[in-house]
């Protein structure tokens, strides 16, 4: 049997087509009919629903058209036809015909129900529970509390209008309905301005948006003013030349993008515009030209040492630098950085003890404080020893504490020199580091047990012997005394060794010598963090200058030459003790041999070798003497450069304090909150705190009220909740204007169970 085409009238009814062999006709009265290949198949009048949708799964049951095609024809969804075929093969064509409401009957959730519902779930009660408090379902209580998001704001309730004439309850929990994501404040009339150099710099602008963005990074505020790091950058830079961005906003949004993981100016271009925007208080953050172009002319004035120094001088100031007592101002840890060079111009090679070989590099020596926060940062000569950059450094850390208290400095093996302890003691410095070199033990009889409480409050114990010790200054036979912290340790094939820590402070316990020694590791780690999440190690700027072409450096012929030396000696010796054999053997022949007369011949034959290693170490030795121990520059590598120090140094001090306000937010994280974990997860929450969503609200005159939304966890949020309380208390400004800032999080909504 063929297949009949389509009536070709039918179209000019007013006929869909469905498929390629039916069509529905339907008129407005509600009588419809379905052709399926030109013959009438179903039909039915104005009420019947279920023969209409008989008609259309039977379509699709025989295969007339597709789902999409014959939903479409009929008005509906694909998914309301897939619930028809159901309905159909689970309880027949009755099932199709629509059911008659019946009257509703009065609601349950009344106004004073919903009232008395959220307050209850208010007071911390599950969902469950607060559905049995209130006589109702749990459907009901979601609700109550769904409704409560939408219902507009009503006045807070005074003392005068209250009921009961008691205070109202706080109604943090209730949050404003805040637009989502509003456009951003139109300002081409001072872009305008700013291009024709009439405006010094916008000012920030807020405007009521709920759901932004990296809301959280409001947070740093607070932790961000301590460092200084916007107040000492006004006292040093001033201001930028007019323009739009200001020095302000320009350092804010570069310690934001560095807290939210993007410490390069490229890093601009993996957030959205708008929403960095809004939390600079701007209609759209600064792009990466702007940014290169503004710290450029920073860098170009030449003080990025000076905005360093202070904010060192601050921060140290703050109590921060772990000075105890009166006697000692500060416990500041000093360590030289290698920042290796990829790129391809001619720089100097120096070792990296992270990469085990030496790299085009450039050194730099970091001073951090006893928690391993960085304070400051120079750049090191090329070259340079850690000796050397500690003596050179010194005169810096004087002016930075400003008085004369002493200042225990730890470094480690880098800078042991005799001659630099006894100066530094001389200055005000007292020493601490480790012993370097081979040295007698110490008897076991003068170990005794010691313990020093942390700043955590968690004791420690070791088992040392606290000793003096002379150290030779020279060859005169000066000696600078020390005292020297014994530690017994474990080594390798489960046996002992010890080791020795050197120091020049006389009052300090041995317990707390050894525990300030032991957390010198702490500036090492935060190498190690802030090359991962800080761009410890990435180069702001590729410009560079000639190298002193005259500048001394050592000369590695010298050291080739001393190399020839050694091999001589030790050849040398092998011969001489081969020789002195030779010639015992000749000597004592063998037993039941003749003896033998020893000629000159003979002599001369055994003890020739030996004369031919004794000229050769004589010539490596005067080749040796005869080479300089040190050349010109320029004669060992013409053309060498340096790298451009002032962006680097610039950068460093807006990173140092993003990691200082992390770190701050970190520990107010575990002193100020209950939250369990603090001591293991606090960065990692502070991390993600600062990157999450919320509202902005500056409808409170002078005020600016940041209200985060809920955490994925209720530990989490507590937490957060705990430290926006006490970030509120700190009554900090928003930079450039005068709205203090209020922190708050919105109440997690209730947990929907199955």
């Amino acid at each position: 049997m063929t297949t009949q085409l389509p009536l070709p009238m039918i179209t000019d009814l007013g006929a869909v087509l469905i498929g390629a062999s039916a069509a529905l006709l339907e008129n407005p009265a509600g009588d419809g009919r379905v052709f399926l290949n030109g013959q009438l198949a179903w039909v039915w009048d104005a009420g019947q629903d279920d023969v209409r949708k008989l008609a259309a799964v039977q379509l699709v049951l025989v295969g007339a058209g597709p789902v999409n095609e014959v939903a479409a024809g009929f008005g509906v969804t694909p998914e309301s036809l897939r619930r028809w075929r159901i309905t159909l093969a689970d309880e027949g064509v009755a099932a199709l015909a629509p059911v008659k409401k019946g009257p509703k009957g009065p609601t349950v959730l009344t106004g004073d129900k919903a009232t008395e519902i959220r307050r209850i779930r208010a007071g911390g009660a599950s969902l469950r529970a607060t559905a049995a408090a209130a006589g109702v379902s749990t459907d009901t209580v979601r609700r109550a509390l769904t409704s409560q998001e939408t219902a507009p704001a009503e006045p807070a309730p005074t003392m005068a209008n209250s009921p009961t004439g008691e205070p109202p309850a706080p109604a943090s929990s209730i949050s404003p309905v805040l637009p989502v994501l509003p456009e951003p404040v139109v300002r081409a009339g001072e872009r305008a301005a700013s291009r024709a150099g009439l405006l010094e710099c916008a000012e920030p602008v807020f405007t009521p948006a709920g759901k932004v963005p990296l809301a959280g990074l409001f947070l740093a505020l607070p932790a961000l003013e301590v460092t200084g790091l916007l107040a000492c950058g006004r006292e040093t830079f001033g201001a930028l030349p007019d323009g739009f961005y200001g020095l302000d906003t320009i350092f804010l949004d570069t310690v934001f993008r560095t807290l939210a993981g993007e410490p390069r100016a490229e890093g601009a271009t993996r957030f959205d515009p708008a929403a960095l925007g809004r939390v600079l208080g701007m209609d759209r953050a600064p792009e990466v030209k702007t940014i290169r172009r503004k710290l450029h002319h920073l860098a170009g004035m030449d003080k990025a040492g000076e905005l360093q120094k202070a904010m060192a001088i601050k921060h140290l100031g703050t109590g921060t630098g772990g000075g105890p007592g009166e006697e000692l101002a500060a416990v500041l840890y000093v360590d030289g950085h290698v920042r290796a060079y990829q790129g391809r111009k001619k720089i100097g090679k120096i070792h990296s003890t992270r990469l085990k070989f030496p790299v085009p590099a450039t050194e730099e020596t970091w001073v951090s404080d006893c928690r391993g926060a960085p304070v400051l940062i120079v750049m090191a000569a090329p070259g340079a020893a850690l000796t050397g950059e500690l003596r050179a450094l010194l005169p810096s850390l004087r002016t930075i504490i400003g008085d004369n208290r002493r200042v225990l400095v730890g470094f480690d093996r880098g800078g042991w020199s005799p001659a630099l302890f006894q100066h530094m003691a001389g200055k005000g410095f007292d020493v601490l580091t480790w012993r370097k070199g081979t040295t007698e033990e110490i008897p076991s009889h003068l170990f005794t047990t010691l313990t020093h409480t942390d700043d955590h409050g968690e004791p420690r114990t070791w088992t040392a012997a606290d000793t003096n010790v002379d150290l030779p200054l020279g060859t005169g036979g000066e000696v600078f005394r020390m005292r020297q912290i014994t530690r017994i340790v474990p080594a390798r094939g489960g046996l002992t060794r010890q080791i020795h820590i050197l120091t020049t402070t006389s009052k300090m316990p041995a317990g707390e010598v050894i525990h300030r020694m032991g957390a010198r590791w702490r500036q090492e780690n935060y190498f190690r963090y802030a090359r991962m999440h800080f761009g410890l190690d990435s180069h702001d700027a590729y410009a560079s200058t000639d190298d002193d072409p005259d500048r001394s450096v050592p000369n590695p012929a010298k050291r080739a030459a001393y190399q020839q030396v050694l091999t001589a000696r030790t050849q040398y010796a092998q011969t001489a003790a081969a020789t002195d054999t030779a010639l015992l053997a000749a000597r004592k022949p063998a037993p039941g041999t003749r003896e033998i007369t020893i000629t000159n011949k003979t002599h001369n034959t055994i003890t020739a070798g030996l004369w031919d290693a004794e000229t050769a170490l004589e010539q490596a030795t005067t080749t040796h003497q005869g080479i300089p121990a040190r050349v010109r520059l320029e004669e060992l590598s013409p053309g060498q450069q340096v790298l451009d120090t002032q962006m680097k140094l610039l950068t460093h001090a807006i990173r140092m304090a993003a990691f200082n306000t992390a770190t701050t937010l970190a520990r107010e994280m575990r002193t100020n909150t209950g939250y369990a974990r603090a001591a293991e997860e606090a960065h990692t929450l502070i991390r993600h705190a600062l990157t999450h969503s919320g509202d902005i609200d500056p409808t409170e005159a002078g005020h600016l009220t940041i209200r985060l939304d809920p955490f994925p966890t209720k530990r989490a949020t507590t937490a957060i909740s705990e430290l926006c309380e006490h970030l509120t208390t700190t009554k900090t400004r928003y930079p450039g204007t005068d709205l203090i800032m209020r922190y708050e999080v919105k109440t997690a909504p209730p947990a929907h169970t199955q």
